[in-house]
């Protein structure tokens, strides 16, 4: 057994990808959990006070960080696997930051089933602006051709692309998942008004427990906020209702 953070883990492979599963202290342990789905490690401060809270924390590799289906599914057996060994709830919380957003909207989308909430933040939901640049001129910082590689994909074909965030969109609010969106709105590398604005607009109106907290000023990094109360709060209301 492993320490992450102060909490004990357990490291192993997956299907040959790594795995990671963090587990709360036994005093307060439930089947609750939390599901990483990029950056493992990455400003990990709203993870840390959720195991205090009692949920678990899981996590395993992607091929890449563009979403694709073969990692989507992957997942999706992944939380079937450590549901049944580990003793925990059906449904996750996704935890999905920048890219991270990007698997957990389709994660949600595609397996409604799994998921309770979702936290997103400042995610990539629309590949014309971020990494493509298609949008508004803004700082170059994420170079499109990993992308384009990654999906097969070049400047043309992406345009009548789709599977981007934005087109699972729809599918979350006919599943009716609550979700908790954070984004700055000085972020340069993954623009507001072209991705988390998208998420605001489709919940808009919908009755679906959503919350969208904007950092004024706020860039890309650091994700998170400096006093994650108001984000652990509204999971511990929203999430396994």
């Amino acid at each position: 057994m492993n320490m992450w953070n102060g909490f004990k883990c357990e490291e192993f492979e997956f299907e040959g990808k790594k795995a990671v599963v963090v587990f709360p202290d036994d005093s307060v342990k439930t089947g609750k959990w939390m599901f990483k789905t990029e950056y493992f490690g990455a400003f990990p401060e709203l993870e840390i006070e959720l195991l205090k809270k009692g949920f678990h924390l899981a996590f395993v590799a992607n091929t890449n960080r563009w979403g694709l289906r073969e990692d989507l599914e992957r997942k999706a057996r992944f939380a079937d696997y450590i549901t049944e060994k580990y003793g925990l709830e059906e449904k996750c919380v996704p935890i999905g930051m920048s890219c991270g957003g990007l698997f957990a909207i389709k994660f949600a989308s595609l397996y409604p089933q799994k998921v309770t909430l979702l936290y997103l933040d400042a995610p990539v939901v629309n590949l014309l602006s971020c990494p493509a640049r298609l949008g508004i001129k803004y700082e170059q910082q994420i170079a499109p051709e990993e992308m384009y590689k990654a999906l097969g994909l070049n400047a043309s074909t992406l345009l009548s692309y789709r599977d981007h965030p934005l087109d699972h969109l729809p599918n979350l609010i006919k599943n009716r998942i609550p979700a908790v969106l954070v984004y700055g709105d000085s972020d340069r590398t993954v623009y507001f008004g072209e991705n988390a604005a998208l998420v605001e607009q489709a919940y808009e109106g919908t009755g679906i427990p959503f919350k969208s907290i904007i950092k004024h000023g706020g860039d890309h990094h650091p994700h998170g906020l400096e006093d994650n109360t108001v984000v652990v709060d509204y999971i511990l209301k929203n999430a396994y209702l």
